[in-house]
């Protein structure tokens, strides 16, 4: 732990040249909704949208003249990949990136942009691990692991740093796990400025594999589910962060989809914040009431913003129609002019806005001279919505 400290603060004094030190925010909604006093720690907000810079940065200053001479190499599908090549490119270096060929074609176009030349290789990311190490001993390059690596956790470390100065009187942190480098660095940071803090880390149900290995007191391998938060979907978590963990980590919680998913929303609506599903993990885990800080003050790590913009809309969509803004009726309407005009106005008068409607009146199961219908729509509330779907059966319509 002391030379993780020790190097945590070397890279506090070389980052800033090019890294942001992010805003920790109080949130009001949050604290209401919770009990708690809740602080937003915006690592979205730092350069390739995650804290994946940190690290990576650190990583590569602190053997620069190698990195420069022989490059450095790197595996990811995500936020990793972004910032070991923003990094490189910062610090004039070379960079490969091997990238699974089943990498959605924004992360890779992003990689890209950075000057990374990416290679893509496999359906997994162990199979680009594989080709990277391969890549690596032919070149001669500097590997970057993504989380197993003490510069690499001292760089995210940092981040625990600047939640000291910006709350001195910080209760709790709490922290999303992948494969352990951030919860690790932020741990070290705070124990060794406030030993009383309580740090508390989040895994998804689909890849509880620190959780797992907290109770058989052994790294575990897991074999993870798909996820929300794809940004923390590891198989395990590594012996140098197993260790960091056991002396740093107070406890580990495990947080279902619809949580996450409902983090993402309230955030974007409440915060006006756009997360993905791992930097969600800390504000899932304090809605679902596992983690009791009821007065405290809790500092919660938002990741990364990093979300593929068709996963955002459906969680919008899930999240509107969780709040009764968004729903659909599937009507019985005789098949005659005007039927339709009648319960649309049903919906006209409670304000609803349609979205979309599917008529359909030639399945063998629709009874002659009827049509089905199914309406989506906006509206002010739920309660907007029960008030409607009563009103259509009022009016003789059959709502399912």
């Amino acid at each position: 732990m002391d030379r993780i400290y020790e190097l945590t603060r070397k890279a506090s004094e070389v980052i800033y040249k090019v890294l942001h030190r992010t805003p920790l925010d109080y949130s009001t909604s949050f604290s209401r909704m919770t009990g708690s006093h809740v602080y937003l720690k915006l690592e979205n907000m730092q350069k390739t949208g995650s804290f994946k810079s940190r690290g990576a940065y650190f990583k590569i200053f602190s053997h620069l003249d190698e990195a420069r001479r022989m490059g450095v190499v790197a595996a990811s599908s995500g936020n990793h990949a972004q910032g070991v090549a923003f990094a490189s490119s910062m610090l004039g270096v070379k960079s490969t990136i091997v990238m699974p060929e089943t990498t959605p074609i924004y992360k890779i176009n992003a990689t890209r942009s950075y000057g990374a030349d990416v290679v893509l290789y496999g359906n997994v990311y162990d199979d680009a691990y594989r080709k990277a190490l391969e890549i690596a001993e032919a070149s001669k390059a500097m590997l970057v692991h993504p989380f197993n690596d003490e510069e690499v956790i001292a760089g995210q470390g940092t981040v625990g740093l600047e939640i000291a100065s910006q709350l001195p009187d910080v209760d709790a942190v709490i922290v999303p796990i992948g494969g352990g480098g951030l919860i690790s660095g932020i741990g070290v940071a705070l124990k060794k400025l406030k030993p009383s803090v309580k740090v508390i880390g989040v895994e998804p149900v689909a890849a509880p594999k620190y959780y797992e290995s907290r109770k058989t007191g052994k790294i575990t391998s897991i074999s993870p589910s798909p996820s929300l938060a794809d940004g923390v979907l590891a198989k395990s978590v590594g012996d140098i962060t197993y260790e960091v963990m056991s002396q740093v980590v107070d406890d580990v919680v495990v947080v279902n989809e619809d949580s996450i998913a409902r983090a993402i929303y309230l955030l974007m609506e409440r915060a006006k914040i756009v997360v993905e599903g791992a930097g969600a993990l800390p504000l899932a885990a304090m809605l679902e009431g596992l983690i009791a800080n009821t007065g405290k003050k809790v500092a919660l790590v938002i990741s990364g913003g990093n979300i593929d913009l068709t996963t955002l809309y459906r969680v919008v969509i899930r999240g509107l129609a969780n709040a009764g803004r968004v729903a659909m009726v599937k009507l019985t309407v005789p098949d005659a002019p005007g039927q339709l005009y009648r319960a649309l106005g049903i919906l006209y008068r409670h304000k609803c806005n349609v979205i979309e409607i599917k008529h359909d009146r030639f399945k063998p199961d629709i009874p002659v001279g009827y049509a089905i219908v199914d309406v989506v729509f906006e509206a002010p509330s739920k309660e907007d919505v029960d008030k409607v779907i009563e009103e259509l059966r009022h009016a003789g319509f059959r709502v399912n």
